[in-house]
């Protein structure tokens, strides 16, 4: 009888002891004990409540425009002899300075006629009130009769009408030789020069367009809910009795510079743009080219500025980042226990990226402001502190 191979036989050996093995250690565990895993709360970032009194801003933009603008035109016609030298696109001119002159012979011509007219017309009224009053006595005496009178009550009359017309006319002359010297209706710049020397004009002819320089306006679109936001009255006269506007600054880049200026809210617009509804509120500017502040850059008109107007001041209000937001109106405080509470609060306003909230918030509780996938009531969290 023939033996197996040791190549038959060893895998058998290694078969069987690796079975006994591991009978032996199944045999010999020890028991397993189930363990709870380990939860590890999520970490969020916290700002502590501490309210304050804030001032709300309001912001806008607009252009400069002057408070009055005009066009200069002559009351008569005439030949331009002088044009001073203010008169030029970008001059400065004071009130009531000359800025025109016309040839003043025919209106001298026309004033010494209206003299002359007058002188007769006086004679002819004595001569006819006299020759009345001599008519009255003679019918008083029945020498003349009651048609003669009449005549000369008539032709009294007509002399006396013929005098207050020749009084008029001598009124007219002289305002027409006077309007020969076109004056400054008030302080301003010129826009545009239109004529010049030796020109002829008739009445109403645009000479140049001026603009006044005492104080410029900028008309700033304020959406209206932001109303809310400014102490501007807007009932039936509702500038009586009130202060001053808000404060507002203005600011824009001239010269490679930012610059501001500051000015006032005077009046709003009497009606709201119904394509965006906008109310304009009209700021005013006082002395908007420096003549009282040397050194300070001009607010010319037609410059472009960003506009920031001094709202209502809220008390206490506090300010959180615009994350710390859930849905309308609430956030999630964390209490004592480091768990989330949900709270519902009020938002006065959406800044950018933050919000202002008037109430629901008690001093130096705990917000959180991290974005929390999901996010529920009584959730235990580790805080992370933040500055506000």
């Amino acid at each position: 009888m023939n033996r197996p191979s040791p190549r038959v036989l060893w895998p058998i050996v290694v078969i069987g002891t690796a079975s006994v093995l591991a009978a032996v250690l199944v045999a010999a565990r020890a028991p397993v004990e189930p363990v709870a895993p380990d939860t590890v709360a999520p970490l969020v970032r916290v700002v502590e409540v501490a309210p304050a009194p804030l001032r709300l801003q309001v912001r806008s933009q607009g252009t400069v425009e002057p408070r009055t603008a005009s066009e200069l035109v002559p009351e008569i016609g005439g030949r331009i002899v002088w044009v001073s030298p203010a008169l030029a696109a970008g001059g400065f001119f004071e009130a009531d300075e000359p800025l025109v002159r016309l040839d003043r012979a025919d209106p001298e011509v026309r004033l010494a006629r209206a003299e002359a007219a007058l002188a007769a017309a006086r004679s002819q009224a004595s001569l006819a009130q006299r020759n009345l009053e001599r008519s009255r006595r003679l019918a008083a005496e029945g020498i003349v009769s009651s048609l003669a009178l009449d005549d000369a009550d008539n032709a009294a009359r007509v002399a006396a009408a013929t005098l207050r017309e020749a009084e008029a006319a001598l009124l007219q002359a002289r305002r027409d030789l006077a309007r020969t010297e076109l004056r400054a209706p008030y302080a301003g710049r010129v826009r545009q020069k239109l004529v010049d020397v030796g020109q002829f004009v008739e009445r109403g002819t645009p000479l140049a367009r001026l603009y006044a320089v005492d104080y410029a306006e900028i008309r700033l679109p304020i959406p209206d809910r932001d109303m809310a936001f400014l102490d501007v009255p807007l009932d039936f006269r509702g500038d009586a009795g009130h202060g001053p506007g808000p404060q507002v600054t203005l600011r824009a880049e001239f010269a490679g510079r930012e610059h501001t200026w500051t000015g006032r809210i005077v009046r709003t617009e009497g009606e709201i743009d119904p394509r965006t509804r906008m109310i304009h509120a009209v700021v005013r500017v006082d002395d908007p080219y420096g003549r009282g502040a040397p050194g300070r850059p001009p607010l010319h008109v037609g410059l472009f500025v960003h506009a920031e107007i001094l709202g209502r001041e809220l008390p206490a209000a506090v300010v959180l980042p615009r994350a710390a937001l859930r849905g309308d109106g609430q956030v999630f405080v964390v209490d004592a226990e480091s768990r989330l509470r949900a709270r519902s609060v009020d938002v006065v306003r959406t800044e950018g990226e933050r919000v202002i909230v008037r109430a629901g918030l008690e001093p130096g509780e705990r917000v959180c402001v991290s974005a929390l996938e999901t996010t529920t009531e009584g959730t235990v969290v580790r805080t992370l502190t933040e500055r506000s």
